[in-house]
């Protein structure tokens, strides 16, 4: 048990750092992310290039720290929209019952059997490859966020169904409660640790996510930085052989994702 504490702590205690150094990023160095120094292209670690330069000149450091940030602040963002929806329809259909959870899950068991790969990227294509920056940043999470809910609302609706028969619930009835406020009062509020527990399991998974579609040239656009669209940058092996710093984007990918699996309690802790 102290020895699960003490790595939970630890897990912690880095993502907090890896968070605060990309919402701090422009305090850290005093390079912009696109900023392109010609004259060293690909070059070594040095006091003024603390990870050395990419194959335009970057400064690969500040690049990873303005990606963090682009990971890390939206990667939740997108978790918290797809565990809303999860949440609300979640609740919704254990509540009501009937037609209306037969349609909820009808809808959500449809959305799983699709490919959410294939499908982000056929949406994302729908956008033209030369999109602004900022418009591919929110196009991303948006469709993460709006696609990801079925994936949490089996979950939702098994703690909601559950509570239909509740005495908290039957007693509301019964003093004439409409519906919608047995929902948003009672039935929700007590869904916070199921909920809570989907949000954060989806964190990395959209992190992952945009990742994949950064790397394959369909997620956040350069010269935006994002860990995708730096993992990107990995596929010549003569160039990361000769540059082995080149890895970090990657080495931060897997301890970020490793650490917030770590940091969730354990269900045998829970209980």
């Amino acid at each position: 048990m102290k020895a699960s504490r003490m790595v939970r702590t630890v897990s912690a205690g880095f993502l907090w750092t890896i968070f605060l150094a990309g919402l701090f990023a422009g305090g850290i160095t005093r390079y912009s992310y696109a900023t392109q120094f010609r004259e060293l292209p690909n070059s070594a670690p040095s006091a003024a290039h603390l990870l050395g330069t990419d194959g335009l000149g970057r400064d690969l450091f500040a690049r990873v720290l303005y990606g963090t940030r682009v990971s890390l602040l939206l990667a939740p963002a997108a978790a918290l929209l797809s565990t809303l929806l999860a949440g609300v329809f979640g609740a919704l259909a254990g509540l009501v019952g009937g037609w209306c959870e037969r349609l909820i899950l009808a809808t959500a068991d449809l959305c799983m059997a699709l490919p959410l790969l294939f499908v982000l990227l056929a949406l994302r294509a729908l956008l033209p490859l030369d999109a602004d920056p900022v418009v591919s940043l929110i196009a991303t999470f948006l469709l993460l966020g709006l696609l990801g809910w079925p994936s949490s609302l089996r979950v939702v609706w098994a703690a909601s169904r559950n509570a239909r028969n509740s005495d908290f619930v039957l007693l509301a009835t019964a003093a004439g409660c409409p519906r919608w406020r047995i929902l948003l009062r009672h039935v929700l509020p007590n869904l916070r640790a199921v909920t809570f527990a989907q949000f954060w399991i989806s964190i990395p998974l959209y992190v992952l996510s945009e990742a994949t579609l950064s790397m394959l040239g369909m997620g956040v656009m350069e010269p935006m930085p994002s860990w995708g669209n730096l993992l990107g940058g990995l596929e010549d092996l003569s160039v990361v052989g000769a540059n082995p710093w080149r890895m970090c984007p990657l080495v931060v990918l897997i301890l970020v994702v490793i650490s917030f699996q770590l940091v969730l309690p354990r269900q045998e802790e829970i209980a």
